[in-house]
């Protein structure tokens, strides 16, 4: 808490420095490569993630990929633990995943090129084993900044480019190779390589790579056998190592993006990967999961076109539309002890989610624009449990959006968006289980954003959006660790935002406060079978209500860049009888403070500490909640660039030192689920 107090007094005594800073730029322009447009802020060049916002009001942050330096083959994990203003938690599964503002995992949408991988079985996705080896920049919206988004995205977007980063193109790098290694003996390996063509009076890109990662373990804190809470025989291997932290994983992608003046422009993005790993045992229970993935195979396509701007007699429109396969199998073997040696319980299961994206645009006069677009998803679910037999499951998602958007004022100064949304579900198939209605409902979104003063934008939202339990919310008994519940409702989320963003020639911030009302939430509770066996069991809040205060700032002073950001929010939940009750992992400060600067002419040194309060995680063992005290984490990092040769390929290189969890402290990302302790690695790319 006292790391959360200097973070607020700093960043507050930041804000008048800034304010009083000279030489504002005076013009934006909007970024109208995505559907929700942006005002783009440039400011200072930075090797940090930026704070970015859409003119619907809404607050985001962009990062660009190449910023993570000689990292290979990174996964979705590890580039969203660098962001700012998101959680990345490990669950009891040993997935990976995120966190805004007290909305959860399913609340938040993610994007590849347009299509949601969010929507499927468990209507998430796990960060840790999704590739992001071809990709050129994420963002991160913090709230709903457009009704376009399709069904079940309602807390936030998380969106990827891979072969829909049309501003990017003609900076294709020919060949790109990468290594690391790891203390422990763990390495990762990556190659890639690209190349740009001009047949005729178009442009194609076209990049290709894969990567490759093996981890025996990985470390753990020196500290972490003193915590009395934690059952030593669930935490630590033969080898000193993390329990069944193991894994090995094995990827490759296939981008193109086609261009041409007047005719519009045509993408295909393609990813697969081969994932066996292990799952970390929660060390704080007598009776944890014992699991182990032998198998994680998954394909992703995504084929996108568009007509660009074309002038239609009325002014200018286009139209874009997307076509996503999302399709994978996985074995799940569960074991009877810690040996991980004999199985007594096995989950296969094949999964298909197939997604359409129709979107369209069309100018209104001059200072207006109608935007719509429509989703179509079904989720296709083969699974064999053992014990328990065969079952197949599917569920239909649909979604309508429209909203339009106007400027006003000197130079477009203000703008604003409103927008609805009409948004279905079925479920035809449901194995042995009750199937679930057809269940509809609507929502709407408002939102401004005013240029008050050169550099300085006021900017704000108001959203309702729903979402529906996924197939395995309703469904899924997590080989006997869950009890379905096919009675679970939509939920609805009703949220607000207001802040500003501040740019000067030397530093970028932006405050936002935030207010979110979750109505039937989906949480799990302790839960008591007919059999006398504790387990979880998914049910429905009547409110969850959260309130709080972000604040994220970069700025340069002289060769040194210095970032942080700070979120304060007080979470609550009322249950169906009316009573408050308290909820895991909401706590109630999380922040980060970094630097980067050069050290002589080829080296660069940045570090990070990252901390978070204390909260509260479900125990079924105990029948309710228990404590997880707060922690913080310091992250060293050590690069240096240097020329090989004077050719154009593979000339020029980067090498790195890191150290992560430099002080070795025992940080958990759920209650008997340590981070790695101390980490050295070594990472060497050439480009």
């Amino acid at each position: 808490m006292r790391i959360g107090r200097l973070l607020f007094l700093s960043l507050c005594t930041w804000l008048p420095s800034v304010a009083l800073a000279q030489d504002i730029r005076d013009t934006i322009r909007v970024d109208s490569s995505r559907v929700a447009e942006g005002y783009d802020l440039t400011g200072i060049t930075v090797r940090v993630a930026r704070p970015a916002l859409t003119t619907g009001g809404s607050s985001a942050v962009v990062l660009e990929l190449d910023s993570l330096g000689a990292l290979p083959a990174p996964s979705m994990e590890e580039v969203l633990r660098a962001m700012p203003l998101i959680v990345i938690r490990q669950n009891s599964r040993g997935e990976s995943q995120p966190a805004l503002r007290g909305s959860g995992d399913r609340q938040v949408g993610v994007f590849l090129d347009g299509i949601p991988i969010t929507i499927g079985w468990d209507h998430r996705s796990d960060m840790s084993i999704i590739p992001l080896t071809g990709a050129q920049r994420i963002r991160v919206v913090r709230g709903l900044s457009s009704v376009l988004y399709g069904p079940n995205t309602i807390g936030g977007v998380i969106e990827v480019d891979i072969a829909r980063a049309p501003q990017r193109t003609v900076s294709v790098v020919p060949v790109s190779v990468a290594f690391s290694l790891e203390e422990t003996g763990g390495s990762n390996v990556s190659i890639g390589t690209g190349h740009f063509f001009q047949p005729g009076d178009g442009s194609l890109v076209v990049r290709a790579g894969a990567g490759f990662r093996h981890r025996n373990g990985v470390t753990l804190p020196a500290g972490i056998t003193e915590d009395r809470e934690i059952r030593a025989r669930y935490l630590v291997n033969s080898e000193g190592l993390r329990l069944n932290s193991d894994t090995r994983r094995a990827d490759g992608y296939l981008a193109a993006r086609y261009e041409k003046e007047g005719w519009g422009w045509a993408a295909l993005s393609s990813s697969a990967y081969d994932v066996e790993r292990g799952v970390p045992p929660e060390a704080h229970q007598d009776g944890p999961r014992l699991w182990r993935y032998p198998e994680q195979k998954r394909l992703f396509i995504a084929l996108s076109g568009g007509t660009g701007e074309q002038e239609t007699g009325g002014g200018l429109g286009s139209l874009e539309f997307s076509l996503g396969l999302n399709a994978g199998s996985s074995q799940i073997d569960q074991y009877d002890t810690e040996a991980f040696r004999s199985v007594i319980g096995q989950e296969a299961a094949d999964d298909r989610t197939v997604t359409l994206r129709a979107e369209g645009d069309h100018t209104l006069g001059s200072r207006g624009a109608l935007r719509s677009a429509f989703t179509f998803a079904e989720v296709e679910r083969d699974e064999v449990l053992t014990p328990g037999g065969v079952a197949s499951y599917r569920q239909r998602l649909w979604g309508l959006g429209i909203e339009s958007e106007w400027s006003m004022g000197d130079r477009d100064a203000t703008r604003f968006s409103i927008g609805a949304a009409l948004d279905g579900s079925d479920t035809p198939e449901s194995g042995d289980k009750p199937p679930v209605d057809r269940l509809g409902s609507f929502g709407y979104r408002a939102g401004v954003s005013s240029l008050v003063q050169d550099g300085l934008i006021l900017h704000g939202s108001l959203s309702r959006r729903s979402r529906f339990p996924s197939l395995r919310e309703l469904y899924s008994g997590a080989l006997g660790r869950f009890e379905p519940n096919p009675q679970l409702v939509v939920e609805t989320l009703l949220g607000s935002e207001a802040g500003l963003t501040l740019e000067t020639d030397h530093s970028s911030i932006q405050a936002v406060g935030f207010y979110q009302s979750l109505e039937n939430k989906i949480v799990r509770s302790s839960f008591k079978g007919t059999d006398g066996i504790l387990r979880f069991k998914r049910i429905n809040h009547k409110r969850v209500k959260s309130v709080g205060l972000e604040v994220l700032a970069v700025r340069a002073m002289g060769v040194v860049t210095v970032s942080g950001d700070l979120t304060v929010q007080n979470a609550s939940g009322i249950n169906v009888d009316g009573a408050r009750v308290e909820l895991e992992y909401e706590p109630f400060i999380t922040g980060r403070l970094g630097f980067e600067t050069p050290l002589g002419d080829i080296f660069r040194a940045s570090g990070n500490l990252r901390f978070m309060g204390s909260q509260m995680c479900e125990n079924p063992e105990i029948g309710g909640l228990q404590t997880l005290a707060g922690s913080g984490m310091l992250d060293l990092r050590l690069r240096s660039f240097f020329r090989l040769h004077s050719g154009s390929s593979l000339s020029r290189a980067e090498a790195g030192l890191g150290l992560s969890n430099a002080t070795d402290a025992s940080v958990y990302d759920q209650c008997g689920l340590p981070q790695p302790g101390r980490t050295f690695q070594i990472q060497i790319r050439v480009w």
